[in-house]
């Protein structure tokens, strides 16, 4: 048993995918919706970013 397990109420996560929405205001879906989308645009720079490094391996490898 570890002596950190129960220090810290874990963190909830902004917006969890599927969860039930019918209690939350407007405002709040507001501010879901900006966490998605800020979140949206990080995984399509990260896989632009994987593709760029694909392509450039690519290229080398077949010099």
């Amino acid at each position: 048993m570890s002596l950190f397990d129960d220090d810290h109420p874990k963190k909830q996560p902004a917006h969890e995918i599927g969860c039930d929405l019918s209690l939350l205001s407007a405002d709040e879906l507001s501010a879901r919706i900006d966490v998605l989308k800020q979140e949206i645009e990080r995984l399509e720079t990260e896989r632009a970013n994987k593709s760029a490094s694909k392509s450039a391996a690519e290229s080398f490898f077949r010099s």
